[in-house]
């Protein structure tokens, strides 16, 4: 599975890189197979209007499968990778599940 991380406005040092790439792994880790890749946008949006500060985005891209995005924003960046990473490996299994109970 590859992973692209791109950050605007957010500076990612290694330990939080490394803490949202082990997320990664370990809510999509077993579904390697069926994920082809995975792209993450981390957005700072302190300064902008209604902005709660940062803004995590998450899209699963599947193997023969539509893709999956997750869109959630936090003041605290471990929450709010935390949860995007939850809420996306739960919504890559939905899919995967109804893919599953199509056939």
């Amino acid at each position: 599975m590859q992973v692209d991380i791109r950050r605007h406005g957010i500076e990612l040092d290694e330990a939080t890189r490394t803490h949202l790439e082990r997320r990664l792994d370990f809510a999509l880790g077993r579904l390697d197979h069926r994920v082809v890749r995975i792209e993450v946008n981390l957005v700072n949006e302190n300064g902008q209007a209604n902005a709660v500060g940062q803004r995590c985005r998450i899209l699963a891209h599947l193997k023969h499968l539509p893709d999956v995005l997750v869109e959630d924003q936090d003041a605290d960046l471990i929450a709010l990778i935390d949860r995007t990473v939850n809420r996306v490996g739960q919504a890559v299994r939905r899919e995967l599940d109804r893919r599953h109970s199509h056939r």
